[in-house]
C-alpha cells in the first residue's frame, strides 16, 4: 500500500510519494538529524553529571577523617554536694561573774556595744573594800614599827657586848699583874685571887651580852617576817578592792545583761556575757553518722549564710563530737569561718557543704571504651560507644579513653588505658591516666584506632573556652 506526503512550498502544493528516490532520500535525512540532535541533548547534561560526581567523589577522598565530638576533662564533683543547715555563734562567749560582794553603782555598756580586753565596764561600791584596805596598812605599819625597835635593841646588846669586851681585858690585865705581885710577896693571896674572880665573872658577863645579840636579832627576823605577812595582807585587800571594778576580759561584744544597777551582787554571781566575733562558729547537728568517714578535722568547707546571700564563707571543720545521737545517729559537728568585717552575729541560718578533700576528673561514661577491647583499639576495630559495650559498676575498674594529639594541626586520636573510680549520674571518675586540660573523644559517629585522624566538630570545646576546673 503506497501512501502520499503532500506539503506547500512557494505557494504551490507539492505532493510526495515515498516511492519516488527524492522523497525517500529526504525523509531518510530528516530522521537522522533528528535523532542526532537528541543524542546530542542528552549526553551533555550526562557528562555535566560525571564531572560533578567525579569532583564529589575527590572532595570525599581528600576529607575521609572520622567526625568526633570532644571535651576537655577537667576536675569535678561526681555527685551534687549534700548541703546542710546549721546555726552561727560567737567563737567563744565568757561570762563575767563578780569576785566579791558589793552593790552595783554603774553599768556603762549595753547588749550590742563592742567592748575592749581590759577596758571598765562597771564598778561596784568598795567602801567597805576601802576599809579593810586601810586597816591593813595600818597593821601593816605597825608591824614595820616593831621591826624598827627590834633592831634598835639588837645595836644596844652589840654595844653592851663592845663594853664587856674592854672591862674583861682590863680585868684580866689586873689579875695577871695581882699574880706577879703575889709571888713578890708584895700582896696578900685574898688580894690575888679577888683580882681573879672579877676577871672571870667579867667574861661571863660579856658570854651573856653576846647571846643578847643573837636574841635581839632573832626578835628582828621574826618582826620582818610579820611585816612580810602583812604586806601581803594589804596586796590583797588592794586586790579585793580592784575587784569593785568590772573589767573585760576579752574583746568582743556584749550579748547578755544579767543584772543592772543597783542590785546587790554576791561573790559568782553572772552580770553580763560577752561574744567574740573576731571568728564565728557553725554548729551543724544533723550530719549523718554515714558521712563521718568524708568529713576531717580542718577539712575546708563551704559556708552561705541567708541573711548575706551575695556572700560566700571558706570555712574549716575544727571539731567533731565523739558522740552521736542514740535516736537518730546525727553528729555534732562544728565549722570555723571568718569573720573580719563583725557582720556575723549569732543565731543565723548557715548552709553548709563539705566538699571532698581530692577531687578528680570526671567525664561522661560514653567516653570509655572496655579494657577487654584495648588490643582491638590498636588493630583498628573500636566501636563508638554504645550501652551495650559500657562497663558497669561490677565490671573491670579499668577501660580506655581517646586523647586527642595535635600533630602538625591535624588532629588524630591516641588509646590510653586509664583506672576508672566511681559512676554516677552517667559520669565515671578517672582516679589515673587522664588529666586536667587534656581533650578527649565524648563520641564518634565511626569506628575509631590508635593514631587516626579525625575532624573535630563544631560543637566540641575547646581549650580556651574550657570552663576552669572546680
Amino acid at each position: 500500500m503506497s501512501h502520499k506526503y503532500t506539503r506547500r512550498q512557494g505557494g504551490k502544493q507539492i505532493t510526495l510519494s515515498p516511492d519516488s528516490p527524492v522523497s525517500s532520500i529526504k525523509l531518510i535525512a530528516c530522521v537522522l538529524g533528528v535523532g542526532l540532535l537528541t543524542m546530542s541533548c542528552g549526553s551533555l547534561p550526562k557528562e555535566s553529571a560525571d564531572a560533578q560526581s567525579q569532583r564529589g567523589s575527590g572532595k570525599e577522598q581528600g576529607n575521609n577523617a572520622t567526625a568526633v565530638d570532644v571535651a576537655i576533662a577537667r576536675t569535678e564533683l561526681l555527685r551534687p554536694q549534700s548541703e546542710y543547715t546549721g546555726d552561727t555563734y560567737a567563737f567563744r562567749v565568757v561570762s563575767l561573774r563578780s569576785q566579791v560582794e558589793g552593790r552595783l553603782l554603774a553599768l556603762n555598756v549595753d547588749i550590742g556595744n563592742a567592748v575592749k580586753n581590759g577596758q571598765v565596764i562597771g564598778q561596784l561600791d568598795d567602801a567597805l573594800l576601802l576599809t579593810a584596805l586601810k586597816q591593813a596598812e595600818a597593821e601593816l605599819a605597825a608591824r614595820q614599827s616593831e621591826v624598827a625597835r627590834a633592831r634598835t635593841q639588837v645595836g644596844n646588846a652589840r654595844a653592851e657586848v663592845e663594853r664587856l669586851r674592854l672591862v674583861v681585858v682590863q680585868a684580866q690585865a689586873d689579875s695577871q699583874r695581882q699574880q706577879k705581885l703575889l709571888k713578890e710577896g708584895a700582896i696578900a693571896l685574898q688580894a690575888a685571887e679577888q683580882s681573879q674572880t672579877e676577871a672571870r665573872t667579867a667574861t661571863q658577863a660579856l658570854r651573856a651580852a653576846t647571846e643578847q645579840v643573837r636574841t635581839e636579832q632573832q626578835a628582828v627576823a621574826a618582826a620582818q617576817g610579820r611585816v612580810v605577812a602583812q604586806q601581803a595582807l594589804v596586796a590583797e585587800a588592794k586586790e579585793r578592792r580592784s575587784y569593785a571594778k568590772l573589767i573585760a576580759p576579752i574583746a568582743g561584744v556584749i550579748t547578755e545583761k544579767v543584772t543592772e544597777p543597783g542590785n546587790l551582787v554576791q561573790p559568782g554571781n553572772e552580770i553580763l556575757k560577752i561574744g567574740d566575733f573576731s571568728r564565728a562558729k557553725v554548729l551543724v547537728k544533723q550530719v549523718s553518722e554515714k558521712e563521718l568517714a568524708k568529713i576531717q578535722l580542718g577539712q575546708s568547707v563551704e559556708v552561705s549564710l541567708d541573711a548575706f546571700p551575695n556572700k560566700k564563707y571558706t570555712g574549716k571543720v575544727i571539731r567533731i563530737s565523739p558522740a552521736a545521737d542514740v535516736t537518730a545517729r546525727l553528729v555534732p559537728v562544728e565549722v570555723e569561718i571568718p569573720n573580719t568585717d563583725g557582720k556575723i552575729g549569732s543565731g543565723l541560718l548557715a548552709r553548709v557543704k563539705f566538699p571532698p578533700a581530692q577531687q578528680r576528673v570526671v567525664i561522661p561514661q560514653t567516653a570509655i571504651q572496655a579494657q577487654q577491647n584495648a588490643q582491638t583499639q590498636r588493630s583498628g576495630g573500636v566501636s563508638p560507644p554504645s550501652p551495650t559495650n559500657r562497663e558497669t559498676p561490677n565490671q573491670n575498674r579499668n577501660g580506655t579513653v581517646f586523647v586527642i594529639n595535635n600533630t602538625d594541626g591535624k588532629p588524630k586520636v591516641t588509646a590510653r588505658s586509664v583506672t576508672l573510680g566511681e559512676r554516677a549520674d552517667s559520669k565515671v571518675e578517672i582516679l589515673s591516666g587522664l588529666k586536667p586540660g587534656e581533650s578527649y573523644v565524648v563520641r564518634s559517629g565511626n569506628p575509631l584506632k590508635d593514631g587516626q585522624d579525625v575532624r573535630i566538630s563544631v560543637i566540641s570545646e575547646k581549650p580556651e573556652s574550657a570552663p576552669k576546673n572546680n
